[in-house]
């Protein structure tokens, strides 16, 4: 794995969850399969069974998107998620749609640069994170996804986050290569963000 330095062999996570389920919805344009599809290439390079499943609204961009995507130690059974273990919700009709369904004890990362406010629920843990403010400080509101993906590495057991930005590294679209440096950036502000929540 090309810049990357472990201190264990990939499969070895020394944090201890086995398995996670996770949404990440938006709307079309904001990068939502695009993180999706990240998140896998990240589980599997880290020695994960991986399941996605993409679904777009009426629109593609513009209307809504989410996918559905589980890493796993063991097989996997079934793609369909009904309550996550995480939420990555990139605006408000999402967060609306989403919040009832993770699961007790589960997760939602909000973006709040445009989900705006909803009730909250007791039983989930919630971080708030500006990642649309973040990422056009950056220099790029496109890096959204990225700021998202960096704080579900602080919040997440599975994925560390030298193995999300080797992902992002190696397997970022070509027609985003010259975004590369600010995607990386945007994952570390991320993280930094969600692990002092």
């Amino acid at each position: 794995m090309n810049g990357i330095k472990l201190d264990r062999q990939p499969g070895q996570k020394a944090k201890a969850a086995l398995r996670e389920s996770v949404i990440v919805a938006g709307f079309g344009g904001q990068g939502v399969m695009l993180a999706g599809k990240l998140l896998i290439h990240a589980g599997l390079i880290d020695g994960f069974h991986v399941t996605y499943i993409p679904s777009y609204g009426a629109e593609v961009r513009g209307g809504t998107a989410h996918c559905h995507v589980i890493l796993s130690r063991d097989k996997i059974a079934s793609p369909i998620i009904e309550n996550p273990d995480f939420c990555l919700i990139m605006n408000g009709p999402s967060l609306a749609k989403f919040i009832p369904r993770v699961r007790t004890d589960g997760t939602m990362i909000i973006n709040t640069s445009l989900a705006g406010e909803q009730p909250e629920r007791k039983d989930i843990g919630i971080i708030r994170v500006p990642a649309g403010e973040i990422a056009e400080g950056l220099g790029n509101i496109k890096a959204t996804n990225m700021v998202m993906l960096g704080s579900f590495a602080a919040a997440s057991d599975l994925i560390e986050p030298e193995v999300l930005r080797e992902t992002v590294t190696r397997f970022l679209p070509p027609r985003h290569r010259d975004l590369l440096d600010l995607n990386l950036k945007a994952l570390t502000h991320g993280y930094e963000c969600a692990a002092t929540k």
